[in-house]
């Protein structure tokens, strides 16, 4: 009987589950063998679908039968092969990596592999004999690969499903569509060309910062051929840390026949602005940019460009890409093949990860063991590259500990005071009036606060004329057009005063001659940021650094508790009147906040889980990545049609068309509220005649009452006993 894996759409063409074992065993031992996993990846794709050689499925196949679980038979066949972890990977290659489970405790039946090798495992006979029907020969001998260590094994695992996910899909893909247009990208020789040619003219500066700007991307240079390790590139704000760490990663990648440079970023917005100087670079063919705000929906009439960058997504198969943490992180702990499909094209790859002080601290010990198996097991060199480093190196030695972290360009110690653009000084407890009069003092100033609630009672104290106000209870739309406002105001040298949360030390390009913050952590992210605040003062460098102060001030209520401890930290920091920019004192600050916070840097207990197991399940797999997540979603979604285009959206919307176009659109007109103030707001509806809001689901609403909602304010919330803003 000749038994078939796939069948063409139109049901004119059948491929074999012979063929299709042999061309996803070719690509699955390629991939794997960029970390030297190429026998248990020639394995893996040569027994993954063994289980649809049965009347069963072929009955699924042929006439629509019912579903069969045709991934546990090849998983079986690996366990019996004395290859525990792949067969996990090919249990997993359709539904997901399961948890891995307790080989003594589990019983026959259950989701976990255990539990499904214990009632698969008396088919074994029947496997074999498929294997020898459709001509399969079984190596004798599988060289057992795996790390001994528990969370290196985690991380190997997951590296292997990914070589057989991504070939399992592009297998089938090529039988069932052809070839789509993958690759076709320039190699990275010819990028590096690009590069040297783009900055052959800086190579004869003229002025002194430019100067030290060329030595700086001179080092990184000649750094390219260092050994693959894990280092830091310590760049202070414009010393054109985007172009210098883009040199050393080409030069680095073709120095040792690498294959591609992911570049991860915090934030969408800085993403926008590198992805802009890579296309301009090296082209725009060979840049890729993975995160949600990039559209990447194919609709009839594609263009080839367009399908090849979609196609793209799936798997980062392009040599360079830019991403958020949240979507690499979050996919180095996923357990889904979506997000697993793209890991194995990380191996043997530059990541540089930029603005590297701003990993999330509640989950700081799990990405550092990601970023260190990445050197360590899979061959990649690991950047961090920012001018305010975290003091890692501590965690980066015990999950890398052949990896030594090396400053890439030890120099810029002695450059720091060359790139200086603020000077700080401190002005103590100020009450909000106080505050309001000392900014009106100024014709263009930026105050930065932490709390809507304190943003809103500052702008209501000054004069209307010139004044603006930014928070995330305004819908992004609107805090766009106020932006533009602002920046030509700032421009054209009129009077702007602007009260804001800490929304605007995101990336918003903003230059102001003085700025005003409140006490607040150093830097890190999910906390408000003295630094990233004094990046909005002389961001140009057009005054010189005497004459651009950034004030540093504490307000009579006390800060939320959110950011308290980053607040002590920063104290401790600065204490006997350390500069906030200082390196000593960036340094003393992420120790303190590391000494502050415990053991509160992996707050879903990832390494444990991995080390320990969960309640007696070993490996679990599914169980951590369902509760990782970069960035806590304890928030619910209002959304404001404030214009027309936003009643369209919510029109569309409630027509039921469903799309992440349509979202990303809508996304402009959201606000995030926390739950009570969700249900405050569908109170306040419920006991009127008209409503305020309407659900869509149980996370998110539509706002009807327009009266809640201010150009200049945001969204409030009005209930009969007077007007209560959301803190």
């Amino acid at each position: 009987m000749e038994y078939y894996a796939h069948s063409s759409e139109d049901g004119t063409r059948l491929q074999t589950v012979a063929e299709h074992l042999k061309g996803t065993a070719e690509k699955c031992r390629a991939f794997a063998a960029e970390f030297g996993a190429e026998s248990i990846g020639s394995l893996m794709g040569n027994v993954h679908d063994v289980g649809k050689c049965t009347e069963e499925f072929q009955n699924r196949l042929l006439n629509d039968g019912p579903k069969v679980d045709h991934s546990t038979a090849g998983a079986v066949l690996c366990a019996y092969l004395g290859q525990l972890w792949a067969a996990e990977c090919v249990a997993g290659h359709h539904g997901g990596l399961p948890d891995f489970g307790n080989l003594r405790l589990d019983r026959p039946g259950e989701s976990t592999l255990c539990g499904r090798l214990k009632k698969g495992k008396d088919r074994i006979r029947e496997i074999l004999e498929c294997c020898v029907q459709i001509g399969l020969h079984l190596p004798a001998n599988v060289p057992d690969l795996a790390p001994k260590d528990k969370l290196q094994v985690s991380y190997w695992t997951r590296v292997l499903y990914s070589c057989l996910v991504d070939a399992d899909f592009l297998d089938t893909e090529l039988f069932m569509q052809g070839d789509r247009g993958r690759g076709g990208s320039d190699d990275l020789q010819t990028l590096l060309a690009r590069l040297e040619k783009y900055i052959e003219p800086w190579q004869n500066p003229q002025t002194k910062l430019n100067r030290l700007r060329c030595e700086i991307l001179n080092t990184c240079l000649a750094a390219g051929e260092k050994p693959r390790g894990v280092y830091t590139l310590t760049v202070p704000t414009g010393g054109g840390k985007t172009v210098a760490s883009l040199g050393f990663a080409l030069r680095h990648a073709v120095h040792h026949g690498m294959k591609r440079i992911v570049y991860v970023i915090p934030y969408t917005s800085i993403i926008d602005q590198n992805a802009a100087v890579f296309r301009s670079i090296l082209g725009d063919g060979n840049v890729l940019e993975h995160h949600s705000g990039v559209d990447i929906e194919l609709s009839d009439g594609a263009k080839p460009e367009e399908i090849r960058k979609a196609l793209a997504t799936e798997n980062w198969d392009m040599p360079i890409v830019v991403t958020t943490a949240v979507q690499f992180f979050e996919s180095m702990f996923a357990a889904k093949t979506s997000r697993c499909r793209k890991l194995h094209n990380i191996a043997r790859s530059v990541l540089i990860f930029d603005e590297a002080q701003m990993l999330p601290l509640p989950h700081l010990k799990p990405c550092v063991a990601a970023m260190a198996s990445l050197a360590e097991q899979f061959r990649s060199t690991v950047v961090l590259c920012t001018a305010t480093q975290p003091s890692l190196d501590d965690l980066m030695k015990d999950f890398a500990p052949k990896h030594p972290v090396t400053e890439l360009c030890p120099q810029t110690v002695r450059l720091q005071e060359s790139f200086r653009r603020v000077t700080f000084r401190k002005a103590g407890v100020l009450g909000d009036d106080m505050l309001a009069q000392e900014l009106q003092e100024h014709s263009q100033v930026l105050c930065i606060v932490n709390s809507r609630k304190a943003a809103q009672r500052i702008f209501e104290r000054l004069p209307k004329e010139g004044s603006f106000h930014l928070s995330t209870l305004m819908i992004p739309v609107q805090r766009q057009k106020i932006l533009e406002e602002i920046r030509e105001r700032l421009k054209a040298g009129l009077p702007c005063r602007v009260v804001s949360t800490s929304l605007i030390e995101a990336g918003v390009d903003v230059d102001f001659p003085t700025v005003w913050r409140e006490m607040a952590g150093l830097d890190s992210i999910l906390q408000d940021s003295i630094l990233q605040a004094a990046g909005r003062c002389n961001r140009e460098g057009k005054r010189s650094a005497d004459e651009s102060i950034v004030t540093i001030f504490e307000r009579e209520e006390l800060p939320p508790m959110l950011f308290r401890t980053a607040i002590g930290a920063a104290r401790e920091a600065m204490d006997g009147g350390r500069d906030p920019g200082d390196m000593e004192t960036m340094a003393r600050y992420f120790r303190s906040l590391r000494s502050l916070t415990g053991d509160a840097i992996d707050k879903q207990r990832v390494i444990q889980a991995f080390e320990q197991g969960i309640e007696g399940c070993d490996f679990p797999f599914r169980t951590v990545a369902e509760r990782f997540k970069l960035i806590d979603q304890d928030t619910y979604t209002i959304y404001v049609p404030a214009d027309k285009n936003g009643e369209e959206l919510v029109r569309r919307l409630e027509d039921g068309e469903c799309s992440r176009g349509l979202y990303r659109q809508l996304g402009r007109y959201a606000v995030s509220v926390y739950e009570p103030h969700f249900k405050a707001l569908y109170a306040a509806g419920a006991i009127r005649t008209a409503k305020d809001i309407h659900a869509l689901d149980d996370r998110s609403a539509v706002l009807d009452n327009m009266k809640l909602y201010s150009e200049t304010l945001g969204l409030t919330l009005e209930p009969e006993t007077g007007q209560a803003l959301f803190q």
